[in-house]
């Protein structure tokens, strides 16, 4: 299939067919006549003080057709019609099909809020934030799933999709990689994230539509509450599957301007995280429970696949390349046929 990205610009074709309508030799002031007198296809090659006597003496006429001046006029115009041609962007569209096998949608929704630097968790005897606990969890859980369609988002204090649905699971684990806590907003809009995952969701083909949700618990921001995100789901027949991130004590150490502070405001809100769970027809899991990813592995391998997807895309080709080429040949001819120029008999006073 062929096509020009820009075809309003062959408006521009016939500006020089307009030139000499509107670019006219205008004759002098005094009503003398022209000081020179166009001749084309022939130029100056002798001075003499009686130029007139010189050309009666050798019958000097113009040339019947001055096929020089012709050649000059098409090349300027092969010129000028190529560069247009150029800039309406010619392409060739080439169909691309893809073929996806049948699989699952999930979602992932990860905290990215600051409260992800608290430091409750401990791995061969050190202190890691709850981000390096999710990134581990998740990213073994992304690389696990084989043929099902992944995206992500991240929720601080708004909600963001880093990745739309996609069977590139490598894509979206260097994504997850790349994530830092407070990187979406020091706050945590958690029903946004609900309600976002919802939105991205519900278009696809009903009966695979799963989210999963890892987070603390705590809602200070955004403009939907969990179990109000959480009912949208439900009638959307999205499962939410949460995974709880952080601990219960009182004081927790978190990593704040590059020191170890202890923040009383970090604990998990478990209740609701359970209650957004329940309502969409999902379970709740805590990150520190090792069968976690695979009890929700064996609950998504019981839902119903998604079919197997055909899509068409056209990709094009650019093939400027030749309407630009033939431009710089024109402008080749031209400098290699001078005498396509128009020359001028300039008259001389004698001295």
């Amino acid at each position: 299939m062929f096509e020009f990205q820009w075809p309003w610009f062959a408006l521009l074709l016939p500006v020089p067919l307009l030139l000499p309508l509107v670019w006219r030799e205008q004759p002098p002031a005094d009503g003398s006549p022209p000081r020179e007198e166009q001749l084309e296809g022939e130029r100056i090659t002798l001075l003499h003080p009686h130029l007139d006597e010189l050309k009666a003496a050798y019958q000097a006429r113009r040339p019947r057709r001055q096929l020089a001046g012709s050649l000059h006029r098409v090349l300027l115009l092969l010129l000028w019609a190529g560069l247009v041609l150029a800039l309406m962007r010619p392409q060739w569209l080439v169909p691309h099909t893809e073929v996806s096998a049948p699989g699952y949608d999930l979602m992932l929704a990860v905290d990215a809020s600051h409260s992800m630097d608290a430091l409750d968790f401990t791995v061969e005897g050190r202190q890691v934030s709850r981000m390096q606990v999710v990134k581990g969890v998740m990213g073994r859980f992304i690389d696990a799933r084989a043929g099902d369609r992944v995206g992500l988002i991240i929720f601080g204090s708004g909600a963001y999709v880093l990745s739309p649905l996609s069977i590139d699971r490598a894509a979206v684990h260097m994504l997850l990689e790349r994530v830092v806590p407070s990187i979406a907003g020091g706050s945590t809009a958690l029903g946004d994230a609900v309600a976002l995952g919802v939105k991205k969701l519900r278009d696809r083909p009903p009966g695979s539509r799963v989210m999963i949700l890892i987070a603390d618990g705590d809602n200070t921001a955004g403009s939907f509450q969990p179990l109000e995100a959480a009912q949208l789901a439900r009638m959307a027949g999205v499962r939410i599957y949460v995974i709880g991130v952080g601990s219960n004590q009182q004081r927790i150490p978190i990593l704040h301007e590059g020191k170890i502070e202890y923040w009383e405001d970090l604990t998990m809100d478990e209740d609701t995280l359970r209650r957004v769970a329940e309502v969409t027809g999902g379970a709740y899991f805590r990150a520190t429970d090792t069968s976690a990813l695979e009890e929700i592995s064996r609950r998504v391998a019981e839902l119903e696949k998604t079919e197997t997807e055909t899509r068409t895309a056209y990709l094009p080709e650019p093939l400027f390349r030749w309407p630009l080429g033939l431009s710089l040949l024109a402008l080749l001819a031209l400098g290699l046929f001078p005498e396509g120029r128009r020359r001028f008999i300039v008259r001389q006073a004698s001295r």
